[in-house]
């Protein structure tokens, strides 16, 4: 499992970001995503911890903690979802790949 870091400011790096947590445990891998234009950081991020008890210490120490100058949301981080109409599972069904609606 991993924790969902979010508020974070556009200047951290995961070298900030894994001593903020490493005070909670051992962190096995961090990350930032960016954005792919600009290549700057989203504002959020991703940390594994070694086990899971070290994740729920550093979510109920920094969940709402200040830091860089932003209140962190820090939370268990959730599966990603798959999206929708990408897989073209109904494209083909009806004329043309359109659905019809008279």
């Amino acid at each position: 499992m991993s924790i969902y870091v979010g508020n974070l400011s556009y200047k951290v790096t995961q070298e900030d970001l894994s001593k903020v947590f490493a005070d909670y445990g051992t962190v096995k891998r961090v990350q930032l995503p960016t954005d792919r234009e600009t290549g700057r950081v989203r504002g959020f991020g991703f940390v594994e911890m070694e086990t899971a008890a070290e994740e729920e210490a550093a979510i109920q120490a920094l969940d709402g903690a200040e830091w860089m100058g932003r209140v962190m949301k820090v939370n268990k981080a959730r599966p990603k979802e798959q999206k929708g109409g990408r897989s073209g599972g109904n494209w083909g069904k009806n004329s043309g790949g359109y659905s019809q609606s008279y």
